[in-house]
């Protein structure tokens, strides 16, 4: 039976979590929503990024909506193509399709004195909403490397994430600055067709085996006839993940015996001593994010690959030179050197104070369990800071943070409640509570220099526990914690 929403409801962002927050207002009974992107299609990171190698570094049957698994599946992990399918195959499956207005930047979102939430497009065109549902990624502003000369180079040069498939790599001289998450992807790639490559690695990083493994017709045929059997994977597949919590709490022997596992992984891909040496981290596992790659250590043993264990100085017109001083001639240059992560300034969103997002957060972006803030009512984050969960997949946590949005939306709806706005004391007490809790972990520890703490020593992107504790805390939120109106 459907129900009237009382609320007009914008989502932000058709990747996976405004897909399964649409899906859920759909299960709720809100149907009177809008999901904006400016893409032309579903899928968000997965569509906006197309990058050779790009692949997804979580198991395939983990990697899918709960309720929407995928028996075509063509290997244990699949590629961009496949996964930007799925996402788009759920919007039309879910029933979202009639919701989504793509090809639609949404440039601000501002806080009315009546109470609405009034959002401006690219193009100009003014809407009005009720609540606006923030589901964009953080996989999407690049960041590049702050060094002079850039503008200088005679060659061709893009981010790893933008990528040229204009300009033809074969024989040429390439230089990837960077060796993390997009580099292990790219660089076996450009390995195969490049004249030589460069890969210019500041810090090594842990990288597992990823040990792919691809499904026969046969085998996908029969996890179409049995799904049990994707369920049976998936539960497999969640208990391993569960194990990376131990591997990165600080004190904790699965954190060596993940270390161990990269050593000798190393050991039995690389020959030469020095470079198994430069490829092992001196921080401990976690401190930044783990990787996972069968391809990129023998890639850097071809003939036609180097090594450099040095970051980037300066670009110069013809190529680089490095921070230990030596000069490489390119004639392309890949920054593989990662994301804007929470970068809140994409839109310019003004709260009930009228004060800015990008104000608020500025150099030490906060929530409540991920997904409100104070003095931004109506205002919520599908993905917000601390609310993703190490030990599980994108998918897991998008889906309880838009349940419990969705879930306080329509007790709002029932009570006759017009507005939420989280309460300071819940929010400053939560905040810290996990304050107490990041220093148990390699990435929360004041040790730790990377994306995942910032410059006020927080880190804002992990939820410090397991995804038990997450949902726990998730299903005790109520608008007990919410000031109504």
């Amino acid at each position: 039976m459907a129900a009237t929403s009382t609320f007009r409801i914008a989502i932000i962002g058709a990747g996976p979590a405004g897909i399964a927050a649409g899906r859920e207002l759909l299960q709720k009974g809100f149907n009177e929503f809008t999901i904006f992107d400016a893409l032309d299609a579903p899928g968000g990171t997965w569509r906006l990024h197309s990058y050779p190698g790009l692949a997804c570094d979580v198991w395939a049957h983990s990697y899918t909506f709960s309720y929407a698994p995928n028996p075509d599946w063509t290997a244990s992990f699949v590629d961009q193509p496949e996964i930007q399918a799925y996402l788009a195959r759920c919007a039309t499956e879910f029933g979202l399709d009639p919701h989504i207005k793509l090809n639609t930047r949404i440039t601000s979102a501002r806080y009315q004195p009546g109470g609405a939430w009034r959002l401006q497009t690219s193009s100009g065109d003014d809407y009005e909403f009720d609540v606006v549902i923030n589901a964009m990624g953080n996989q999407h502003t690049p960041l590049y490397p702050d060094v002079p000369g850039m503008d200088s180079f005679e060659g061709h040069s893009w981010h790893g994430t933008r990528w040229n498939h204009d300009i033809d790599l074969a024989g040429k001289r390439v230089v990837i600055v960077g060796s993390a998450a997009s580099a292990v992807q790219i660089v076996p790639e450009v390995a195969k067709v490049a004249g030589h490559l460069t890969v210019l690695q500041r810090s090594a990083n842990w990288i597992m085996p990823r040990g792919r493994k691809f499904y026969s017709p046969k085998q996908r045929a029969r996890a179409r006839r049995f799904p049990f059997l994707i369920a049976l994977t998936r539960k497999w597949q969640q208990t391993v993940m569960g194990q990376v919590e131990h591997a990165v709490t600080l004190g904790h022997k699965r954190m060596g015996q993940f270390e161990n596992m990269v050593r000798k992984f190393i050991k039995r891909t690389i020959s030469d001593p020095a470079m198994q040496e430069t490829l092992i981290p001196d921080t401990p596992y976690g401190c930044k994010r783990g990787l996972v790659s069968d391809d990129f250590y023998p890639a850097l043993t071809r003939d036609n690959v180097e090594l450099v264990a040095s970051g980037l100085q300066r670009v110069t017109p013809t190529g680089v030179i490095t921070a230990d001083g030596r000069s490489i001639d390119a004639d392309v240059i890949v920054y593989c050197t990662g994301y804007r992560i929470l970068d809140f300034d994409r839109i310019d969103v003004v709260g009930a104070t009228g004060k800015s997002l990008a104000e608020v957060m500025d150099d030490d972006p906060r929530a409540h369990k991920g997904i409100a803030l104070p003095d931004f009512p109506n205002y919520f984050f599908a993905v917000g800071p601390n609310g993703l969960v190490l030990n599980v997949s994108y998918f897991i946590t998008a889906e309880k943070n838009v349940e419990t949005i969705v879930r306080l939306l329509k007790e709002m709806r029932d009570s006759g409640k017009r507005q939420a706005n989280v309460k300071r004391e819940v929010f400053e007490q939560y905040n810290s509570w996990m304050d107490e809790r990041f220093g148990r972990f390699s990435w929360g520890s004041s040790d730790c220099h990377s994306y995942y703490r910032n410059a006020a020593g927080h880190a804002p992107f992990l939820f410090p526990g397991n995804f038990k504790e997450y949902r726990r805390l998730h299903d005790e939120s109520g608008l007990f914690e919410y000031e109504l109106g």
